[in-house]
C-alpha cells in the first residue's frame, strides 16, 4: 500500500518528514569521523529490528500530534557528493549524484529536512542554489560498476514505440542511460525505411547520405555487424547515385537522393524546452523514480513490472575476461609423473624450519643456552628473522646432538626451492638511507612503495619492515619519556559538548554531539577560540571541526556550511585600503556644496590573468597566458594551443601529450616520425642549424592521411596541403598534388633537390625548405590583402582585427624589410579569441567533406599525379589496330610481332605498318617463324 501524504514522523529537530522527503543523515560526530552530512530520500518507515509487523500495518502519526508507533528505522535511498567519488575539487557544493542504492538507518540519525530536484525540473537553477538546503542532480553513479550515467526526463524520450514509451513514462519520472545513448533516445522515432518497424540502435544502421534508418536484416545482403568505429555506411540507392556523381566528376554535388529527416536531437517548438510541463511531484514505481534504459536493455523487457531497474554492463564472457587454463589431463594417477617436476612432500621440496615442539626437556634447555650465546646484540632478542634462523640451525643440529657447534656467520643461505642464495635478514640501513626514508615520510606520508622507489637498492618489502621497526622505536621513546618523567603530564582540557544547538538554528535541540559549550572546563576562555575555516573569533556557537584544520572548532556559519554542503570557506581576503585624498592646508579636499569631505576615489584595476607555468611557446617564442599554452608530458614540447590545433577543453587536461607521444600508446601511425615534406636521408643530411636559432617547433608533428608524419609548420605554410580536420590540424591531405617545381627546385640553405618540397620568398626568387627556413630564423607570417568585394575565382574573404581581405601564408627571407603599409600577422597573433593561424586553416585549408570520402579523394589525386588517361566512351572507341596477318582476326589474348622488334602492334621505327600474328596462328606453326616478344624478350 503506497504511503498517504498525511503519514509522517517527527525527527529530533522537530520537523515533520514524509515518505519521499529528502533529509540530512548522520550518526553522532564521534562515529562519523568529521565528514559532512549524507543526503538521502526516505523510501519507507520500518519497525524495530526483529518486529514482524508488515510495513503496510505500521501505525504512523496522521493527526499531527507526534504520536508515532513502532517507527524506529527508515529505509533511505542515498545520494553521493562529488567528494565521495573523487578527490578532485568541485566548485559547486549543491551538486549531487543519484544512486539506486538503499540502506536502513535509525530514525535518530535524521538531522533535518532538505530539498533535492533534477536539474531539468528547476526553472531558475542559480536562484535555487542560493536558497538554503537546496540541491540538484543530473547524473547517477553506480557503486558496483563504478560508472556514472546520464539522467533524463522520461517525458523527453521519443525514440521508442508508443506502447513501451507510455508504460515507461507512466511508471518513472526519469530514465538512466549512457551519455552516448541520450541523443538517440531524445531523437524522433527511428523507423526502418524498408519494413516501417521501429529500429533499435544495436540492431540498425543509418545511411550517411540520406540519414534514413534500416534494420541490419532488412538490407540486401544482410549486415552481420555494424560498421567499425570511424567508418560509415550508405544504402544501395545512395551508393549508386554517389558512384555516378564520382564518374561524372561531380563529387562536390550536394543533391541528396531523399530528403533528410529533422536533425538528430532537434525537435519542433511544440516539443522544445519551453513547452515542457514540469510536474511538481515525481512519479515513483516500487519506491524508485528512475530505471535504466541504455545500451544493454531489451525494450520489451521494460513492460515487465519485475524487470531489474539497475544499470548493466557488457558481458564478461570471452577470452578478454577469462583466465587461460591448461587442458585437463584427466584424474591424477600415482603411476603418472610429470617431467621435471619432483613429487610433493619429499626431501627435495620440503625444508625444515624448526622442530622444537618434538624435543625433550633436556634438548630444549640446551637450545635455550645456545640461543643465548648466539644473540650477540640486544636487538636480536626480538628480531623475528634472526630468531627463525637460530631455531632452524639448532633444529638441524638435533640429529647430531652437537648444539654447541652451531654458528651464524653469513647473512645468506640457500633454499631448496630457490636457485642460489638469498638473504634471510635485511642489511643495515645507512645514515643516508635513513635520511631519505624520513624525508619520504614527510613528503608522501605512509606511501611506502613510493618511498622505496626513491631509495636506491631498497625494495618495498625492506621499506615496510623498516617502517614497522621505526614506528615501534618512536613509540618506545615516547613511553620511556613518560615513565622516566618525575612530574605527571597534565591532561589536555576536556571540551564539554552540549546538545542544545540544532542543525538549522542555534537554539533548537540537536543529537549530533558536536557543539562546543560556551566555555571550556578547566581550560581557557571561549574568547581564545578561533574558527579553523574563516579565522573569526566571534561566534555564539562553536562547532567541532574536521581534521587538518588550524583550529579544532568552527564558527556557527562555517560549521553548518561544512556539515550541510561540505564547504570550507577559508579566511576572508584582506581588502586593500584606498589611498587618502590629497590634503590641502591641513584639511581633506571637500566636495562642492557639501560640508562633508569627498569620498576617496579608488581606481579599479582589471586583474591580470596569471602567466602560464610552462614557459615560452616554441612557435612565437612568447610567454602566453594560463590555459593558452600546453606542455607535452612526454617530450616537454611547449606551444600555444592554437598553433598546434588543441581545443580549449583539451588544453586544460593534464597530463597532455603531443601527437607523437600519444601515438606511442595506441600506435595508430608510424613509430618513426620523419617529415614527408622535408629532405630526409638518403636524400639529404640534416641541414646545419644557424647560430642562435631554435628548432623546438620542428618537434611539433602532425599525422597524414597515409599514417605518416609532417612538421606542423610544413603543413601550414604550403598552400596546396589541406586538413581533414582543420580545427585540430589533423590528417594532412594533398601532398601528392603539389606542383612539380616544389620538388625539383634546390633549397638555398641545404643545396638539395628532390626528397623535399620548397616554398618561394614572395619578394624574391629565393627558395627553401620550410624546416631549413625555420632553423635559419626566417620570418613566418600571414599577409592580409585588403579587399572589400570578392571577384569570381577569388578565395573567400576573412575579417581579422577589423580588416576585410584575403589571408595568405608567406615566408620572407632576411634580405627584405617589410613596408609599413603591408598588413602581416604572426601565427599566434589573435583577434576575437582566434589566431591568424587558426583563421587561415579554418577558411582555406579545410577539405570539403560534403558527399566525399577520404579514400576517394586520395584516389582522385593519385590519378591526377600519375596522369592516367581517361577511358573513352563506347562511341569514341576506334577499331583495334591489330589484326592477324595470317587469318585476319582482330580478337586474340595477345598479338605477337612478326620479324622486327614490335610491341603489341607498334613499330620501333623499322616499318610504318606492323606485322603481327594472333595467338592461334603463332602456336599453330612454331617452327615456321621467329617472333620477338614484347619488351625485347625473344621467343622462338
Amino acid at each position: 500500500m503506497p504511503p498517504t501524504p498525511k503519514e509522517f514522523i517527527i525527527i529530533s529537530n522537530g520537523e515533520k518528514v514524509h515518505v519521499n522527503d529528502h533529509v540530512y543523515v548522520s550518526p553522532p560526530w564521534e562515529l562519523r569521523d568529521g565528514i559532512p552530512y549524507s543526503i538521502a530520500r526516505i523510501m519507507e518507515f520500518l519497525p524495530p529490528d526483529g518486529d514482524q509487523t508488515p510495513p503496510e500495518q505500521i501505525v504512523v502519526d496522521t493527526k499531527g500530534k507526534g504520536r508515532e508507533k513502532n517507527i524506529t528505522r527508515v529505509r533511505l535511498a542515498w545520494y553521493y557528493r562529488p567528494s565521495d567519488l573523487s578527490d578532485r575539487a568541485v566548485s559547486d557544493s549543491r551538486l549531487l549524484f543519484a544512486a539506486i542504492f538503499s540502506e536502513i538507518q535509525p530514525v535518530a540519525f535524521l538531522r533535518a529536512k532538505c530539498h533535492v530536484k533534477h536539474k531539468d525540473k528547476i526553472a531558475d537553477l542559480s536562484g535555487w542554489k542560493r536558497r538554503p538546503d537546496r540541491f540538484y542532480f543530473t547524473k547517477l553513479f553506480d557503486p558496483y560498476i563504478k560508472k556514472d550515467y546520464e539522467i533524463i526526463r522520461s517525458a523527453d524520450v521519443r525514440n521508442l514505440p508508443d506502447h513501451i514509451r507510455e508504460v515507461l513514462q507512466s511508471r518513472y519520472e526519469f530514465v538512466i542511460t549512457e551519455k552516448e545513448v541520450v541523443a538517440d533516445l531524445t531523437d524522433s522515432l527511428h523507423e526502418c525505411d524498408s519494413c516501417g518497424v521501429w529500429c533499435p540502435t544495436p540492431e540498425s544502421v543509418q545511411c550517411d547520405i540520406c540519414k534514413l534508418y534500416f534494420h541490419m536484416q532488412c538490407v540486401q545482403p544482410p549486415l552481420l555487424a555494424k560498421p567499425a568505429k570511424g567508418y560509415g555506411w550508405t544504402c544501395a540507392p545512395c551508393t549508386v547515385n554517389h558512384e555516378e556523381r564520382i564518374e561524372q566528376k561531380l563529387a562536390r554535388s550536394a543533391t541528396p537522393v531523399k530528403p533528410k529527416p529533422p536533425p538528430k536531437g532537434k525537435t519542433s517548438t511544440a516539443d522544445g524546452p519551453k513547452a515542457r510541463v514540469m510536474s511538481a511531484e515525481d512519479k515513483y514505481f516500487k519506491q524508485w523514480p528512475y530505471r535504466y534504459f541504455g545500451l544493454y536493455t531489451v525494450a520489451d523487457d521494460t513492460l515487465d513490472p519485475d524487470d531489474m531497474i539497475w544499470p548493466r554492463a557488457a558481458t564478461r564472457i570471452g577470452a578478454k575476461y577469462q583466465s587461460a587454463l591448461p587442458n585437463y589431463l584427466g584424474p591424477w594417477s600415482e603411476t603418472e609423473t610429470v617431467d621435471d617436476m619432483p613429487p610433493r612432500g619429499v626431501d627435495n621440496t620440503v625444508e625444515l624450519l624448526g622442530n622444537i615442539v618434538h624435543m625433550s626437556e633436556d634438548e630444549v634447555t640446551k637450545v635455550e643456552e645456545c640461543k643465548a650465546k648466539l644473540l650477540t646484540k640486544p636487538e636480536q632478542a626480538y628480531n623475528v628473522d634472526y630468531l627463525v634462523e637460530v631455531f632452524r640451525k639448532l633444529s638441524e643440529a638435533r640429529a647430531s646432538g652437537e648444539f654447541e657447534t652451531v654458528k651464524i656467520k653469513s647473512p645468506t643461505r640457500s633454499r631448496k626451492w630457490e636457485k642460489g642464495s638469498s638473504r634471510w635478514i635485511d642489511r643495515d640501513w645507512t645514515a643516508e638511507e635513513m635520511t631519505k626514508f624520513e624525508k619520504g615520510l614527510e613528503t608522501y606520508n605512509a606511501e611506502l612503495a613510493t618511498i622505496a622507489s626513491e631509495i636506491e637498492g631498497r625494495n618495498t618489502y625492506e621499506t615496510v619492515r623498516l617502517y614497522g621497526h621505526w614506528k615501534n622505536d618512536r613509540l618506545g621513546e615516547a613511553n620511556r619519556k613518560i615513565r622516566d618523567s618525575s612530574h605527571p603530564i597534565a591532561e589536555a582540557p576536556q571540551i564539554k559538548f552540549r546538545r542544545t544547538v540544532s542543525v538549522r538554528a542555534s537554539v533548537d535541540p540537536d543529537d549530533e554531539g558536536s557543539v562546543v559549550n560556551g566555555h571550556l572546563d578547566n581550560g581557557p576562555s571561549a574568547k581564545t577560540l578561533s574558527c579553523g575555516s574563516c579565522r573569526t573569533k566571534d561566534s555564539t556557537v562553536w562547532w567541532k571541526g574536521p581534521k587538518n584544520l588550524t583550529s579544532p572548532v568552527m564558527c556557527d556559519a562555517c560549521g553548518i556550511a561544512w556539515r550541510k554542503y561540505g564547504d570550507i570557506k577559508g579566511p576572508p581576503k584582506q581588502e586593500e585600503q584606498p589611498a587618502p585624498k590629497k590634503v590641502t592646508n591641513g584639511t581633506t579636499e571637500k566636495r562642492p556644496a557639501s560640508p562633508l569631505p569627498a569620498p576617496p576615489v579608488v581606481k579599479k584595476h582589471k586583474p591580470m590573468p596569471p602567466p602560464n607555468k610552462h614557459g615560452a611557446c616554441a612557435c612565437c617564442r612568447k610567454v602566453g597566458l594560463a590555459g593558452t599554452v600546453v606542455k607535452c608530458s612526454g617530450c616537454s614540447l611547449v606551444v600555444h594551443a592554437s598553433a598546434y590545433g588543441v581545443s580549449k577543453a583539451d588544453a586544460l587536461v593534464e597530463p597532455w601529450f603531443c601527437e607523437v607521444c600519444a601515438n606511442e600508446k595506441h600506435q595508430e601511425f608510424a613509430l618513426v616520425a620523419d617529415c614527408l615534406l622535408c629532405p630526409r636521408p638518403p636524400f639529404a643530411p640534416a641541414p646545419p642549424v644557424a647560430k642562435g636559432s631554435s628548432g623546438e617547433f620542428l618537434r611539433a608533428w602532425k599525422p597524414t592521411e597515409g599514417r605518416g608524419w609532417v612538421h606542423a609548420i610544413c603543413s601550414i605554410f604550403i598552400p596546396e596541403v589541406q586538413y581533414t580536420d582543420a580545427a585540430q590540424l589533423r590528417f594532412v591531405e594533398g601532398m601528392s598534388s603539389l606542383p612539380t617545381w616544389r620538388w625539383k627546385e634546390a633549397c638555398t640553405f641545404c643545396k638539395q633537390t628532390g626528397g623535399g618540397a620548397v616554398v618561394k620568398c614572395p619578394d624574391c626568387n629565393m627558395k627553401f625548405h620550410l624546416s631549413c627556413a625555420w632553423r635559419n630564423q626566417l620570418r613566418f607570417g600571414f599577409e592580409l590583402t585588403p579587399r572589400k568585394l570578392q571577384k569570381p575565382g577569388d578565395p573567400p574573404l576573412i575579417t581579422f582585427r577589423g580588416v576585410v581581405g584575403i589571408l595568405e601564408p608567406f615566408v620572407w627571407c632576411n634580405a627584405h624589410i617589410l613596408e609599413k603599409n603591408r598588413i602581416v600577422w604572426g601565427p599566434c597573433d589573435a583577434s576575437d579569441g582566434e589566431t591568424a593561424l587558426q583563421l587561415y586553416c579554418r577558411t582555406y585549408k579545410q577539405v570539403p567533406l560534403e558527399h566525399s570520402y577520404g579514400l576517394l579523394r586520395r584516389a582522385y589525386r593519385l590519378d591526377q599525379a600519375l596522369a592516367i588517361p581517361e577511358v573513352p566512351t563506347t562511341k569514341e572507341k576506334q577499331a583495334p589496330l591489330d589484326s592477324c596477318c595470317k587469318c585476319g582476326t582482330t580478337y586474340s589474348p595477345y598479338f605477337w610481332p612478326l620479324g622486327a622488334n614490335l610491341t603489341n602492334g607498334h613499330t620501333n621505327g623499322h616499318s610504318a605498318k606492323p606485322q603481327v600474328v594472333c595467338q592461334k596462328c603463332k602456336f599453330a606453326s612454331p617452327d615456321a617463324m621467329v617472333v620477338d616478344r614484347v619488351n625485347g624478350h625473344t621467343v622462338s
